[in-house]
């Protein structure tokens, strides 16, 4: 029977008391074990950090130049205050980590955020056997099935030849870290010249150093914009939406690339020309591999929609609980959700 004590949900984040560490800790902690850079999970203030070593470049881009950051290799365990604690690939962005909790025999696998489809951009997820599973559910509901990455890089292609044969540029909205290089990756630079916002740049060092190769891209200043002559296409963060940087692109067909864009009104509602299905999150056929490989009696659910994964987990005959979290998986404005399958 697994302890229910072993990880606590406090006010600052989830704690292990016998190892006085958080996961992901939403205030400033003593000691924060971090599953990934993005801002949700990963937070200024702490006084160490213990991450992926592949995702501590990352990380020092989020919470501070100045921060102390300690980085593991795959698979190696340190011990804090006698639990021992390892990092496992979760195949979210670079150095995304599920965390090995390991106490008197028990052992806990906190997942952040994941998706089981490999893709170049960052280290495949690899199942970790476990007593008690906690899995994000930012896509939780039987309706999620995402096509095979290759084909939506196809379809975004033929969108960017398309334009750039009409003299358009591509816009397309993606997180600056993670979901943009993961674009990246996926693109044919024959097609004419690639551009990032410095948002997404300033990231791009970092891949390189972790061996990751992307097509070359420039950085979004007056003079590459100017260069871009309508054939080349750019990404950058929905953010810059409406911004005086982005009209100076001229005349530009716009798009967005996430989860959310399975539902059609999303991209509707905001006056987008596509929407490409692609997400960095798993989707329910992945959640339910992912929960099934790690052979877990009990399985905590968190972000997304929890209550309908618990309570399918539940009719299943498996062990299953919330927690009510400040992470927020995929977002994308005011989302409207898919129409469930009859």
């Amino acid at each position: 029977m697994a302890r229910p004590d072993l990880i606590l949900q406090t006010e600052s984040g989830l704690h292990c008391p016998a190892g006085d560490f958080y996961v992901d800790p939403w205030r400033p902690v003593a000691r924060a074990v971090v599953t990934h850079a993005h801002s949700d999970h990963a937070r200024p203030g702490s006084a160490a950090y213990l991450c992926a070593a592949n995702g501590a470049g990352v990380l020092r881009e989020r919470v501070g130049q100045q921060a102390r950051i300690e980085g593991l290799a795959w698979g190696q365990t340190v011990s804090l205050n006698g639990v021992k604690v390892s990092l496992h690939p979760a195949g979210h962005i670079l150095g995304s980590a599920q965390v090995r909790i390991e106490h008197q025999g028990e052992v806990w696998v906190i997942a952040g955020d994941y998706k089981t489809e490999p893709d170049i951009s960052c280290d495949a997820f690899e199942p970790v056997r476990c007593h008690v599973f906690v899995t994000e559910s930012t896509f939780g509901l039987p309706v999620y099935r995402w096509r095979p990455s290759a084909e939506i890089f196809a379809d975004l292609n033929r969108w960017w030849a398309a334009n750039a044969a009409q003299g358009r540029t591509s816009v397309v909205f993606a997180y600056a870290l993670g979901k943009a290089q993961r674009v990246l990756s996926g693109l044919n630079p024959d097609i004419g010249p690639l551009m990032v916002h410095g948002s997404v740049s300033r990231f791009l060092p970092h891949y390189a150093e972790a061996g990751r190769t992307l097509p070359a891209a420039t950085t979004g200043t007056l003079e590459h914009i100017a260069q871009a002559g309508g054939r080349g296409l750019v990404i950058a963060p929905q953010s810059t939406r409406d911004s005086p940087w982005l009209a100076r692109f001229g005349d530009a067909s716009l798009a967005a690339v996430s989860g959310w864009m399975q539902a059609r009104g999303n991209r509707r509602r905001e006056s987008l020309d596509r929407g490409f299905v692609l997400s960095d999150h798993a989707d329910w056929p992945g959640l339910l591999e992912a929960i099934g490989a790690t052979g877990a009696e009990r399985v905590g659910v968190t972000h997304g929609f929890s209550s309908s994964l618990a309570r399918f987990l539940r009719e299943q005959g498996r062990d299953s609980f919330t927690w009510n979290t400040q992470f927020e998986g995929e977002t994308w404005g005011s989302v409207t959700e898919p129409a469930p399958e009859p």
